[in-house]
């Protein structure tokens, strides 16, 4: 069987990466477009959904596969729909919602596929229990909900249910939001495109941290604490998967926390708005990391390359960041003067970066580079929401700063 974790654009490398991790092997991993594959035997899936729910850093939910058929027509829609054992999917009571997609296909009208798909459903279920089309079905919204998509792709349909009820991004630590925040699997994606490698002599600094976001999923990758924790998820109220198999991946996961002295302080934001550091350090503490970060409040402009190593005690700075620009909170011209200001903090007149710094920056296509006079040595095409983004980096110094180092 098929389990589908869709990813942000960009990130879909990093899941893979995620399944890698907790143990996976990568022949039966697939990635694709927006998507991550995970191939597993039908007797093992229960585990899958609840280790790669729990697990999955950069992933946006995870889905299983319940069925593939190719339906060119309503009628072959239809009845790939009624071929699948729904019976043995949706729990007694459930109430059910249909959603779905349509991409180079014959069949593109989503509303009449979602109906037929829904009048299916209901179908194979009322013939399942022995009771005719004219039968009511119960549906107990109060019971459960499962969430069902199709998605029709080059006339081939994939049904899937989805496992994770709300998205992978909602962790559980951040209930309090500054505004504009960034995605929890974004900023995680980051922070392991900045190729970060925590605990050396680097620290890590988001000077633009808002609600904190990025210094807390630094810290814990670092320590290996698993993203899905402290939440919930849809499939743990499924008889077929069920929450015993859930809190055993949550057993498993707590084993597998990296224990560090909490003189280990190597992940610092900070942020002018003081309500902003006030709720970073409160989801800091809900995240448990907080023995391992420092916000404070102050101007990113003030804090120089000299500034952060004096208030870090560390030689080396990764400045990460995602500072407001245009679309968001500022106009175009605005964040572009930013992106200046951000770029002569941490870059010299030619672009290279300042001693003891290296800066990753996610901006609105290549905006930043022009901002920062000299193109960045690495980037990577992203998506923050619906912008589409670029993560620029600098790490190359000029080489009169190369030889004092």
């Amino acid at each position: 069987m098929e389990l589908i974790i869709t990813a942000l654009f960009g990130l879909e490398s990093l899941v893979r990466e995620d399944l890698e991790a907790i143990g996976y092997d990568k022949r039966d991993i697939e990635v694709q477009d927006g998507l991550v594959i995970l191939h597993a035997p039908q007797n093992q899936i229960p585990v899958a959904i609840a280790r790669t729910n729990i697990w999955v850093r950069r992933g946006e939910r995870v889905l299983l596969c319940v069925g593939r058929f190719r339906a060119t027509t309503f009628d072959e829609f239809f009845d790939g729909m009624m071929n699948i054992h729904w019976e043995d999917l949706i729990p007694e009571a459930f109430a059910f919602h249909v959603n779905g997609y349509s991409r180079k296909s014959v069949l593109f009208g989503i509303p009449s596929c979602q109906r037929l798909c829904k009048k299916a459903i209901v179908r194979r279920l009322l013939d399942a229990k022995g009771k005719s089309e004219a039968d009511r079905l119960v549906e107990d919204e109060t019971a459960g909900i499962l969430k069902i998509q199709f998605g029709i792709v080059s006339d081939e349909v994939c049904m899937m249910i989805d496992t994770s009820g709300d998205g992978l991004h909602k962790r559980g630590y951040r209930p309090l939001m500054n505004v504009a925040p960034i995605k929890e699997t974004l900023a995680a994606g980051m922070v392991s495109l900045s190729q970060y490698h925590p605990f050396e002599n680097e620290a890590i600094v988001d000077p633009f941290c808002g609600s904190g976001t990025i210094v807390i999923e630094a810290a814990m990758i670092a320590l290996n604490i698993a993203p899905g924790l402290f939440r919930s998820f849809s499939a743990e109220k499924w008889p077929f998967v069920g929450k015993k198999v859930f809190d055993e991946a949550r057993e498993e996961a707590k084993s597998m926390r990296i224990e560090r002295p909490k003189t280990d302080v190597f992940f610092f934001g900070s942020d002018l708005d003081e309500k902003a550091v006030e709720t970073a350090m409160r989801n800091a503490q809900a995240a448990g990391v907080a023995d391992y970060v420092k916000f404070i409040v102050s101007d990113a402009f003030s804090q120089t390359p000299e500034a952060l190593k004096k208030w870090t005690n560390i030689d080396r700075q990764l400045v990460l960041t995602n500072p407001p620009y245009g679309g968001r909170l500022m106009t175009p011209e605005d964040a572009f003067d930013l992106f200046r200001k951000i770029a002569d903090t941490y870059l010299d007149e030619n672009g290279f970066c300042r001693k003891g710094i290296r800066l990753s920056v996610i901006s609105p296509d290549d905006t930043f580079e022009k901002a920062a006079v000299r193109q960045a040595d690495k980037r990577r095409k992203l998506y923050n929401g619906n912008i589409r983004c670029q993560m620029n980096h600098y790490f190359r110094m000029a080489r009169e700063s190369q030889n004092d180092a």
